[in-house]
């Protein structure tokens, strides 16, 4: 007699529970989507990034920020997705005159 209890496996774990959302429009239809960072997920790709003090400072203190003065209880890493994507739709959105080529010829 086997006295292990039957457990579900991953997929059913992990399954959609929500019905499919209407059909996509039609290619004419459809607007250009701002990215969004990817959130609270499970980040299966790292990168390291070395930044100064004060700028590891300035990071905690808007992370602080959108917690005190927003409501917002996120991480430092969330706050770096977010501005990685905001700063990636600019470029792609306005090109040579975006933000980032611009700072970046600055240099």
């Amino acid at each position: 007699m086997n006295r292990r209890p039957s457990l579900p496996g991953a997929a059913e774990l992990f399954r959609l529970t929500a019905a499919p959302a209407s059909p996509p429009p039609a290619p004419e239809e459809v607007a250009p989507q701002q990215r969004r960072g990817s959130g609270r997920t499970k980040h299966t790709t790292k990168i390291t990034v070395y930044v100064s003090d004060e700028e590891l400072l300035a990071l905690e203190q808007a992370r602080l920020s959108l917690r005190a003065s927003h409501g917002l209880g996120v991480d430092r890493g969330r706050v770096v997705r977010e501005a990685i994507a905001i700063v990636l739709d600019d470029l792609e959105t306005h090109g040579d005159a975006s933000l980032l080529v611009r700072r970046l010829r600055e240099q």
